[in-house]
């Protein structure tokens, strides 16, 4: 698609131009993110109510297998015929499953809701980032992430307060079921843009696009093996440790056909911020699973307490975001670099605070400021390598890459949480001390996130590498 010369771009995400399609994706992120943060306080009374309380964890498992799919099938069918139908299929899905979740009435039924809704937020979730690849020019794109990123901070705010007041006062199925009018808005409000693009795909013969056989399959084994690292976390012990390496077994044999050649490399164009994204936020989320935690087990802070510093980094996130959305004269790949690499030392920062948080003689509220600067740092790299991909991908692969980025973070993020979850069991049995396994997973989580500072470089485009290497050599000589 040929981008509009820049005296036609509008200049703003809300210009009429452009206005009911950002405003049609914010709704949507919006709903994502208030079901995703409401929804855990909500299940345990719904799980109580359905008599299905052994089955509580597959409410949660069951949506990331489904959303794992859903990802790498709208990736495959964005890039054959365009966003819109993974899109409104997608959608369609998601509103399907609020009104199974919210009418159920054994916990089988409830799970199933989440499963479809899973479905519907992976394909909507991809399908997202092609339709701002299309839609939105490149110096546009930096804004929408940083609205995107807002998008995120009320639901983390008022998400569970006002899922645990409906479940209290009201019913758990409010939860689900007041959510469906504002789906069904959001996609009225895309549906302009949606034909547009379903027409332009048409014309542009995409259906015309080889079919890339087996890469469901392989998205299916990602999320079996994304589950049983999930399950092995909550039910740790030495007999799991063979479901645990299965799992990861999986997700490598899964992985390999569904992410860019070069992604282990971090090579240089669009596999880059695929990478980096995963060393992102297996970084962060590695450490983040423990700071509640380690607050309540190592200082004795309640649980109210002990919270604050999760709530505190949604509010930097929304503000390191904005700071890499602003309009500056020059905003190229080099400016990406350092925010991304700021971003990752970051995280890198507060991980090794929090390493000096988990000994019982430091005071506890130095969680709060490091874990705010974590979130200042996800803000700016997060949204920033989001930009670099949309910049380095093409139309013809724009979908597949984008289903790639998601599923880096989905599995890193399930990798590093999960090896949270086995320290904190070696603890639990006494194998190790609390303070032993807070230190460990977060020096980890350190190295991780000083490795995203070391390969931050390799985001830029693979052509600018290729011609760079020749004048390397000649200075070398």
């Amino acid at each position: 698609m040929t981008e509009p010369t820049a005296a036609d771009q509008p200049r703003s995400i809300f210009a009429p131009e452009v206005r009911a399609t950002s405003v049609g994706l914010l709704i949507l992120i919006t709903l994502i993110a208030f079901e995703s943060m409401a929804v855990s306080a909500a299940l345990p009374t719904a799980a109580r109510d359905l008599h299905g309380l052994g089955s509580y964890g597959w409410a949660f498992t069951g949506f990331l297998i489904a959303s794992v799919v859903g990802m790498v099938a709208a990736g495959e069918q964005t890039d054959r015929r365009g966003p819109a139908a993974p899109l409104t299929a997608g959608l369609i899905a998601f509103v399907a499953g609020l009104l199974l979740a919210g009418s159920a009435t054994t916990m089988v039924q409830l799970i199933a809701g989440r499963v479809v809704q899973g479905l519907g937020g992976g394909l909507m979730i991809t399908a997202a980032y092609v339709v701002i690849g299309e839609a939105f020019a490149d110096s546009l794109r930096p804004k929408l992430f940083a609205a995107i990123s807002s998008a995120w901070v009320l639901p983390s705010l008022l998400g569970p307060v006002i899922s645990g007041l409906l479940s209290q006062h009201a019913s758990w199925r409010w939860v689900f079921l007041g959510l469906v009018p504002f789906s069904v808005a959001g996609g009225l409000l895309l549906l302009p843009e949606l034909r547009a693009m379903a027409r332009r795909s048409a014309q542009a013969g995409m259906a015309a696009a080889p079919r890339r056989s087996g890469r469901l399959g392989h998205a299916v084994a990602v999320a079996l093996g994304i589950a049983a690292l999930e399950y092995t976390a909550q039910h740790p012990s030495l007999l799991l440790v063979a479901l645990a390496v299965a799992g990861i077994a999986l997700m490598v044999w899964g992985l390999r056909p569904l992410l860019p050649p070069g992604t282990v490399r971090v090579a240089p164009g669009v596999s880059a911020p695929i990478a980096l994204r995963g060393l992102l936020a297996g970084s962060l989320f590695g450490v983040e699973a423990l700071v509640p935690l380690s607050l309540t087990v190592q200082h004795g802070y309640s649980a109210t307490a002990a919270g604050l510093p999760l709530t505190a980094s949604g509010v930097t996130w929304a503000f390191g975001s904005w700071w890499q959305g602003r309009a500056v004269e020059h905003d190229g790949t080099r400016r990406r670099v350092v925010l991304i690499r700021t971003g990752f030392g970051c995280i890198a920062f507060a991980a090794a605070a929090m390493t000096v948080v988990a000994l019982q003689a430091t005071p506890g509220w130095l969680a709060y400021p490091a874990w705010t600067v974590a979130g200042l740092g996800a803000g700016l790299a997060m949204a920033s390598l989001g930009v670099l991909l949309l910049r380095f991908t093409t139309d013809e692969t724009r979908g597949s890459d984008s289903a790639a980025l998601q599923l880096s973070d989905a599995t890193a993020g399930a990798l590093t949480t999960g090896l949270a979850g086995m320290v904190v069991a070696a603890a639990a049995r006494g194998t190790i001390s609390h303070t032993t396994a807070f230190i460990t997973q977060d020096l980890v989580m350190c190295v991780v996130a000083g490795l995203g500072v070391m390969l931050a470089a390799r985001a830029r485009p693979r052509v600018a590498a290729e011609h760079a290497a020749p004048a390397i050599d000649r200075l070398r000589a």
